[in-house]
């Protein structure tokens, strides 16, 4: 069985998954950066060890997905926005030599992207991209099977690519960026700058509160998802031209409302795209739920040892 942890910016999951890629067992836990790596790590070791005693099996590898950047030659965080202090800490390293298995680690948009290929909407596509919009935007590129790598093995940032260099300045040192533009944050902040001050639900807003106001017919959410609807069919007609791919799988909390934005975001790429065989290339949301990054990171280990080991998921 091989053991799946699933790094983000406020929770992290771990699980053990089948060759299947069933989740038989999980657990989370909130991330609290700001505690330590090593309060982390020491957490992340603690329901390593209880979701395997729960199904009764000995862990054989370990998978890890993490928000990014991440070095997966390492096995080091780089510099990642939601862990200021971790930069360097090696958690391959680490839980090789707790658990004594081979231990892999990816980006979270490629785990995801690895997961959809091997186990869900993906499967038999060639050229794959995986797109998740949540608090941020962040991709997997997925190329003849193999994850797509930039110099020195890096991850490419494609949520943080120009989308309208009028926009609003970025964490990245960009103006203008997808994520700045599309991501669940960018839907709160165009509410409160756009809303009037007297609107009733200006209070606590969320990206997933929008949703449920615009699916109830409130006008201002509604025009909130329609500037939204904009901007990520922008980003995706642009990963259309460029890349023209079987698939493009769209996950992440947003999507959970795709029906908000599905029709826009396909008006757009059909009137964007009209170089490249666009119709060819499937939109489709991910088939895997809400695990989708925790199997993804069970999928990251078959990534790197399957062939190696003599065992492959189907």
């Amino acid at each position: 069985m091989i053991a799946a942890v699933d790094i983000g910016g406020t929770k992290i999951a771990v699980g053990i998954i089948d060759t299947h890629g069933k989740v038989l067992s999980r657990l989370e836990c909130s991330t609290s950066p700001e505690r330590g790596y090593r309060e982390a790590f020491r957490r992340i070791s603690e329901m390593l060890r209880a979701t395997s005693e729960t199904v009764k099996t000995q862990i054989s590898g370990i998978g890890i997905g993490s928000t990014g950047p991440v070095y997966p030659l390492t096995g080091e965080f780089g510099d990642v926005n939601f862990f200021p202090n971790w930069k360097g800490e090696n958690p391959v390293k680490d839980l090789s030599e707790i658990f004594q298995v081979k231990v892999a680690i990816e980006n979270d948009g490629d785990a995801a992207a690895l997961a959809e290929a091997g186990w869900g909407a993906g499967r038999n596509k060639n050229k794959l991209i995986y797109v998740t919009v949540g608090t941020g935007i962040g991709t997997g590129l997925l190329f003849d099977g193999q994850i797509y790598r930039g110099v020195n093995h890096s991850h490419p940032e494609i949520g943080h690519h120009l989308v309208d260099p009028s926009g609003p300045a970025c964490v990245c040192g960009f103006r203008g960026c997808w994520e700045s533009l599309a991501a669940g944050p960018a839907m709160v902040t165009w509410m409160e700058r756009n809303a009037p001050p007297n609107y009733p639900h200006r209070r606590d807003l969320t990206a997933k509160k929008i949703c449920e106001l615009a699916m109830q017919g409130d006008d201002w959410a509604r025009h909130a998802v329609k500037n939204e609807s904009r901007y990520l069919g922008l980003g995706i007609a642009n990963l259309v031209t460029m890349f023209v791919p079987d698939m493009i799988v769209l996950g992440g909390s947003v999507m959970k409302s795709a029906i908000l934005f599905l029709e826009e975001i396909r008006r757009i790429i059909a009137s964007c795209c009209g170089l490249v065989p666009f119709d060819r290339t499937e939109l489709t949301l991910t088939s895997l739920g809400d695990d989708s990054n925790l199997i993804g990171a069970a999928r990251v280990w078959y990534h790197h040892f399957g062939a190696e080991s003599g065992t492959r998921a189907s």
